[in-house]
């Protein structure tokens, strides 16, 4: 049965996705299950995603010994697989696609994270990607580093949907929507139809305060101990005033007079690492129309049983977000080094699972020979 506090949630303006996909959850039919009694409707993947799926279970050997059947080497492997399970995943929200106008019904497939730092492979792959996965509901998952700015605005000019990974801060945030948004200028020009794009911003939330709570509990002290917990929620509301902003006014109006969608905000990075806060934090206080919330399973099951929807939470919230940054630097917390070391990290962490992913495929592709 539909899950009542989910089916709120939704109804709140809050599209569900999953932050996992694997050949097992395609096969079992369990995300047919999902979508039809927990309302999720889209997915996201990461190379840690595909890493943990890949080492876990049967479900690829079948793919994995044709593969080495006829030598093909790890990349390209890497590469035939994740894209079989993303084409899959497509059609099962083929539906979803359809009776959402394209909104959602999306899944994710991210380019190499090794090509964070390179704008033009950046492009190229993403390019590749779009074309290979040939599915009008594939989201190309391209980092907000500087070297993906660009790469975003050239990958949305030539009518490919973007999912913009990695975005930690408001600064950094503004920058991609401008991107995008100089994107669709630029397929205006290409003559692209502007109604077949969609991208979003995937906003980061739980790393902000695994981040800044370490840096606090180091300060010491009342003052800066009573802060914890607080940032990420605070980051991503003044995340939302500035996607108001920049979906507001003469630019985008006369894109949207073209058919321009906007990018929606997604909240990434919502399970709870701190066992101190309620583990269904950052949804239950990022409730807000028109916006994405990618959730790990564990996340979305402790939502079906026990979260809450109290209306919007985020919506004219900025003022009051933008006084728990002031008193972080009040406490010494350098935001700027905050942004700039979790960005690093993430790429980081992304290029470890990538090696990861590398090595079970290839353990896999030997051990098939």
């Amino acid at each position: 049965m539909s899950n009542d506090r989910l089916a709120a949630l939704s109804a709140a303006g809050v599209s569900i996705w999953l932050d996992d996909l694997s050949r097992e959850r395609l096969n079992s039919g369990n995300l047919v299950e999902l979508i039809e009694d927990k309302h999720v409707v889209g997915v996201t993947t990461n190379p840690t995603i595909f890493a943990a799926a890949l080492a876990d279970g049967a479900a690829y050997d079948e793919q994995v010994r044709e593969l080495a059947a006829r030598g093909a080497d790890v990349d390209s492997a890497i590469r035939e697989i994740t894209v079989a399970d993303v084409q899959q995943a497509c059609d099962v929200f083929s539906g979803v696609w359809e009776r959402t106008d394209g909104v959602d019904g999306r899944v994710s497939l991210e380019v190499d994270p090794r090509l964070a730092r390179d704008t033009e492979q950046t492009v190229a792959q993403a390019a590749d990607i779009w074309k290979t996965v040939d599915r009008p509901n594939l989201l190309v998952k391209i980092p907000a580093t500087e070297a993906g700015l660009p790469a975003i605005t050239r990958a949305t000019a030539e009518g490919i949907s973007v999912n913009v990974t990695l975005i930690f801060s408001v600064e950094r945030y503004k920058a991609v929507m401008d991107a995008y948004l100089t994107g669709l200028e630029q397929a205006v020009d290409n003559g692209q139809d502007l109604a077949r794009i969609h991208s979003v911003g995937s906003f980061f939330v739980s790393r902000v305060d695994s981040e800044i709570d370490t840096r606090l509990e180091a300060v010491g002290g009342e003052e800066a101990l009573a802060l914890r917990g607080k940032a990420a929620i605070a980051n991503s509301r003044l995340a939302y005033a500035a996607y108001r902003a920049a979906f507001s006014g003469a630019r985008w109006e006369t894109l949207a007079a073209k058919g321009a969608n906007a990018q929606r905000p997604l909240w990434a990075s919502t399970g709870v690492k701190n066992p101190d806060y309620p583990d269904t934090l950052y949804v239950s206080e990022l409730v807000v129309d028109n916006t994405v919330n990618t959730m790990p399973e564990k996340t979305l099951e402790a939502f079906a049983d026990h979260g809450e929807v109290s209306g919007d939470r985020v919506t004219d919230t900025a003022g009051a977000a933008q006084q728990v940054f002031t008193d972080l630097e009040g406490v010494g917390i350098d935001l700027d080094d905050v942004f700039l070391t979790l960005e690093n990290e993430g790429v980081q962490k992304f290029e470890k699972s990538w090696g990861e992913l590398q090595e079970t495929v290839r353990s896999q592709i030997d051990a098939a020979r």
